[in-house]
């Protein structure tokens, strides 16, 4: 098969697939239907919101990254990044005490609440940054299929991509979210297994070979783990994708959907890592994923391709969603339908300009997610009483490490690992201490 007929198969994948999403997706005619996803009263059971939470979380960075790590570092590189999953258990915990012990409607009602309105906008702009990367660092994924970097192919397929999957999005806001994720995470688990059916029944490849590609040291993968570990208490709070799920069904199967969003989703994140680890026992080099899919054939490629655009789409439209009700119902600049589909069109296209500007995908997650670090007091002890000054100085503390991580600028001194990502996880080990300490530190000023 040519190249040019593999590239045309592609494009009909992405076009067919995200057409398909939108006659079937709803139309949401009421604001409980477009920012909430209630119709006709129903609230999603467990099934389907666990199947939701999870794969707007496999997004097409996510399985990108698994498959790279798994390449880099076996498989310790994919539990390390699966590791992030503990986020929805935090999540599940924290949503559930906000709800039932605190009986919060949202975790903007929980911050204005205690910290009040400034502190809430300041968390809304954080969480707009989040959202903002989520577009770009998803689409170029999806552009890397379509050619190289920077190519015609690259740019326009990102562009239709985010174009069509904002069509549907604007047709049923978060009710159309919700049911494609549960269409895309079918689709994601019947493509996953073809893939994995694939790799194991080609020559020379075991669990055997899994279990030996990595080796538990700090050089070698584990900073990431401990890393992601110690991120998962904050991370999953500057996330609405995540969030606002908490806040549609009740809060028994809020907590258990949660719980077991964390454990399927970091097997799925496992399982995939699988791909990478075969592209290092076959001497595989570049983008795991797609020189996988290269090596396997042409069906492969476009299984492995149409499973990117399905996890890409699960996310883009929530991270829509999710923009939309920040803007209409969390800071009340418009509560009505027009003026969520009018902010979705406002992030498709702010969120598309990173795209032209060679910014790397992993950077969304480990320097967004160490920005945040100062969210971990703030939530982790919701229930302790402390001065609304405390928010702020955790909130900065974190920044400031994150810009550190950003600019690479941390003090070697204060590294005491080797290895790539030691310094990651030593800003986040001195800055989550610092976060709590300063903190804590207005209360007992206070008491004093």
């Amino acid at each position: 098969m040519s190249n040019f007929s593999v590239i045309s198969w592609q494009w009909l994948l992405l076009i067919s697939s995200s057409l398909l999403l939108f006659f079937l997706s709803p139309y949401a005619k009421t604001t409980d239907q477009f920012f909430k996803a209630i119709t006709k009263k129903k609230k999603p059971n467990t099934l389907v919101l666990t199947g939701s939470l999870i794969i707007s979380w496999i997004f097409a960075k996510s399985i990108t990254n698994a498959a790279n790590l798994g390449l880099e570092f076996g498989i310790v590189g994919g539990i390390a990044y699966a590791a992030y999953y503990l986020s929805f258990a935090v999540a599940g915990v924290i949503i559930y005490q906000l709800r039932v012990f605190g009986n919060f409607k949202s975790i903007h009602h929980f911050l204005t609440t205690k910290f009040g309105k400034n502190a809430m906008a300041l968390f809304s702009i954080l969480i707009a940054f989040r959202l903002f990367n989520e577009v770009w660092s998803n689409t170029m994924v999806i552009g890397s299929y379509f050619g190289d970097k920077g190519s015609d192919g690259y740019y326009w397929a990102i562009i239709l991509f985010t174009i069509l999957t904002l069509v549907y999005a604007i047709k049923g806001g978060l009710s159309s979210a919700i049911f494609t994720d549960s269409i895309q995470m079918v689709l994601f688990t019947i493509l996953l297994l073809v893939i994995l059916t694939t790799i194991f029944s080609s020559d020379h490849f075991s669990t055997k070979e899994i279990i030996s590609s990595g080796t538990w040291s700090f050089d070698l993968g584990v900073n990431l783990f401990l890393a992601a570990i110690i991120q998962s208490f904050s991370y999953p709070f500057h996330d609405p994708v995540l969030t606002d799920r908490g806040f549609i069904s009740s809060p028994k199967i809020t907590r258990k959907s949660f719980f077991w969003a964390s454990i399927l989703g970091g097997i799925c994140i496992v399982l995939f890592s699988f791909v990478g680890i075969y592209a290092q026992t076959k001497g595989i080099q570049g983008q795991a994923a797609v020189e996988v899919g290269k090596t396997l054939g042409v069906f492969i490629l476009l299984i492995i391709n149409f499973i990117m655009i399905t996890s890409a789409a699960s996310t883009l439209d929530s991270t829509f969603t999710s923009f939309s009700k920040l803007i209409s119902i969390d800071l009340k600049l418009g509560k009505s339908i027009s003026y969520g589909r009018v902010s979705m069109i406002i992030i498709a296209f702010l969120g598309t300009i990173p795209v032209f500007l060679d910014a790397e995908i992993l950077t969304a997650t480990t320097i967004s997610g160490t920005m945040v670090i100062g969210l971990t007091p703030v939530f982790i002890f919701w229930k302790i009483k402390v001065p609304k000054i405390s928010f702020y100085v955790s909130i900065l503390c974190g920044l400031i490490f994150g810009v550190l991580l950003l600019f690479n600028h941390f003090p070697e001194e204060l590294i005491f690992t080797s290895g790539k990502y030691a310094n990651l996880l030593w800003i986040n080990i001195w800055g989550i201490i610092s976060c709590i300490l300063l903190y804590f530190i207005p209360k007992w000023i206070t008491k004093k």
